[in-house]
């Protein structure tokens, strides 16, 4: 059984296991300040509810976000731990990717003239946004942008001077979808070990820089 463990925290706590395009199992938590204390529970009962052991699973799947640093690195953390911990290899997806393949199939129908436009909180009153035509023939959809960030009015504009014409849909994050975007990517060869978060700007939390000494040694 090729079954891939997928998390992702780009917005509450999705886990899942998926096989192909059956889903073994899926937990959603929607709360997105409790990463941390989601996780690890989430992570035991999604193997429990698959019926799979640890040892069992083909490969972990990390979503890259785009989303805010304070959830996103929990996510990632977790997956790399947990790969290295069952010696499996690690992929990497775009969140956004498995949310537009969720919008597809639940029948939504893009083009490169009528395109899907994908968005979620990036906070300070910004979007995070990608732009997709539809999916492949792989089953993979297909971006006319890179993920980005900016403010609905700036996005808006550019839109209208790009003369696009996107829809939206209200669609939830689903680690299930982005186990299943990594299982198509790696049966064309297009699967990335690459977990690099997409914050797309500094954290809002950061690291305190160290104090300088006031003064001069002496000798």
């Amino acid at each position: 059984m090729n079954a891939f463990l997928a998390i992702d925290t780009t917005t509450g706590t999705s886990v899942a296991v998926v096989a192909g395009d059956r889903v073994l199992a899926e937990i959603n938590v929607d709360d997105r300040m409790g990463h941390s204390e989601n996780i690890g529970s989430a992570l035991v009962e999604v193997l429990k509810r698959a019926d799979v052991r640890a040892s069992d699973l083909t490969a972990v799947v990390a979503g890259r976000g785009p989303a805010p640093f304070t959830g996103l690195r929990v996510g990632i953390a977790a997956a790399v731990a947990f790969a290295e911990g069952i010696g499996r290899p690690l992929f990497g997806v775009v969140s956004h990717d498995a949310m537009a393949l969720a919008a597809f199939d639940a029948g939504l129908q893009a083009s490169a003239e009528h395109p899907l436009l994908i968005t979620t909180d990036a906070r300070r009153s910004e979007v995070y946004f990608t732009i997709y035509s539809g999916l492949d023939a792989h089953g993979i959809p297909t971006r006319m942008t890179e993920p980005a960030v900016a403010k609905p009015a700036a996005l808006e504009a550019l839109l209208q001077e790009q003369g696009i014409t996107a829809q939206t849909t209200e669609v939830t994050m689903s680690a299930a979808a982005l186990g299943r975007v990594a299982q198509s990517q790696l049966l064309v060869g297009l699967v990335s070990d690459d977990v690099t978060a997409l914050y797309l700007r500094a954290p809002d939390a950061v690291e305190p820089k160290a104090r300088g000494r006031i003064g001069k040694a002496v000798s």
